[in-house]
């Protein structure tokens, strides 16, 4: 059997963000026509239109990445404005467009904001410690960092408010706010204190799997929900955050100590790390939105 909710939800992606909304009724006719075709053009369908709200949901942490990229390939080095603080007044920018155009609400620019300020905090430690570096010279930074590095870690929340509306998401098994709030502050806390004490991050993954490992999520795609396990969710968001720090890494937007002499791929003990950091950017996004209880069937 499949779930199939009664009706759109008032709150759905497409009353969010008024652009979309125009495009519902040629949704519509495309998957009629693709479901008229069978189970195979219905399932192509659905991975399409996976891909496009994932690419929706990514909106702020592709341009980005996208800005990091092409910085690096084509900035004038010699121009009177640093690199960095480029980067940061064009992150400003495409802020203020995304809210103007009504790509982004202000609930998610306020998410948006949160992260900022948390990944900013941890960044001027952490470059303190010496874990990483910003090379480059600029203008608006605290400490040793850039302040565009904010904006990194706000992507990260954006694509998770995003997700969720643009999925729907559900929960079964769903452990309380108090303990994953706990489990998030144990977490952000472990990050400074385990340059001077025990790092704790084994208990913290264990924490993480009790906590976790019966949750499944449940996402709706098209018409019906999907789920996974909820920790398995963890880990894929997590492969991509890599996939995007190589990227950073790359441009040059900062650099870990092994990297000084010439680039290589971010060590694979950083998915450790940025696990835990998508915890903590889960559980924040997790109090705005309050995980719903799955009722009724889905598919597999």
């Amino acid at each position: 059997m499949q779930f199939r909710p009664a009706s759109p939800r008032p709150d759905s992606a497409a009353h969010i963000w008024p652009p979309i909304e125009r495009f519902i009724e040629l949704e519509e006719r495309i998957g009629r026509a693709a479901a008229a075709r069978g189970a195979v053009a219905s399932g192509c369908y659905e991975f399409l239109r996976f891909g496009i709200k994932e690419g929706w949901a990514c909106l702020f942490g592709g341009a980005m990445c996208a800005l990091l990229i092409v910085t690096h390939l084509w900035y004038p080095r010699d121009f009177g404005l640093a690199r960095y603080d480029f980067i940061f007044l064009a992150a400003l920018a495409i802020q203020v467009v995304l809210i103007s155009f009504k790509l982004e609400t202000i609930e998610e620019a306020k998410t948006i904001f949160l992260f900022h300020l948390v990944g900013t905090a941890m960044e001027v430690f952490k470059t303190k410690m010496g874990s990483w570096i910003y090379p480059e010279p600029n203008f608006f930074r605290i400490g040793g960092v850039p302040l565009f590095t904010g904006f990194m870690y706000a992507a990260i929340g954006s694509y998770g408010a995003r997700a969720w509306r643009l999925f729907d998401f559900r929960f079964t098994h769903h452990p309380p706010l108090a303990a994953t709030i706990l489990l998030s502050v144990a977490i952000y806390v472990n990050f400074f204190t385990h340059h001077y004490v025990t790092d704790l991050r084994y208990i913290l993954f264990a924490a993480t799997a009790l906590l976790f490992g019966r949750t499944m999520i449940y996402f709706k795609v098209w018409r019906i929900y999907r789920r996974m396990p909820l920790l398995l969710g963890f880990f894929l968001v997590t492969l991509f955050i890599w996939f995007a720090e190589n990227i950073g890494t790359f441009a040059g937007a900062w650099l870990y100590p092994s990297q000084l002499k010439g680039w290589s791929l971010v060590p694979m003990a950083k998915l450790g790390s940025w696990y835990l950091l998508m915890i903590i950017s889960y559980v924040m996004v997790s109090v705005v939105n309050s995980p719903e209880e799955m009722r009724g069937e889905v598919g597999l």
